[in-house]
């Protein structure tokens, strides 16, 4: 199975997003901020992909994908934000993430997880 590290600071989003991505057959671990997705790191817990809000409390997106990706090398980035300013620096900063711009419909986060996840991979029926 594929596990998904969210770290997303609106619970509603976060639950929002999770069943989403539960439904389409992914492994979630949801957290509220970068400081409780670095620490399961931290902890060797490992993870396919970080999907993760860029403007956070405590710890951002950005330096969340940075220092996971010291531990996780292999890890997949892709960010999520409402604001377009700060989609460009996480680009310059992580320049192989992907970033998802919102609002977006779960239909089209579950297509980008697929690719980013599964570059090669046919795309999913429907999506």
């Amino acid at each position: 199975m594929i596990d998904i590290l969210l770290a997303e600071d609106d619970e509603a989003m976060r639950q929002y997003l999770t069943r989403a991505l539960e439904r389409a057959g992914y492994c979630v671990v949801a957290v509220d901020r970068g400081t409780d997705a670095l620490a399961r790191v931290l902890a060797g817990e490992e993870f396919d992909l970080l999907l993760t809000d860029i403007v956070m409390p405590e710890m951002d997106g950005i330096e969340l994908a940075q220092r996971v990706a010291r531990v996780q090398p292999a890890i997949r980035v892709m960010f999520i934000t409402g604001f377009s300013a700060v989609s460009l620096r996480a680009g310059e900063a992580v320049p192989d993430a992907k970033i998802l711009s919102k609002p977006f419909h779960l239909k089209d986060l579950v297509t980008q997880v697929h690719r980013v996840l599964r570059p090669d991979a046919v795309p999913i029926e429907g999506a």
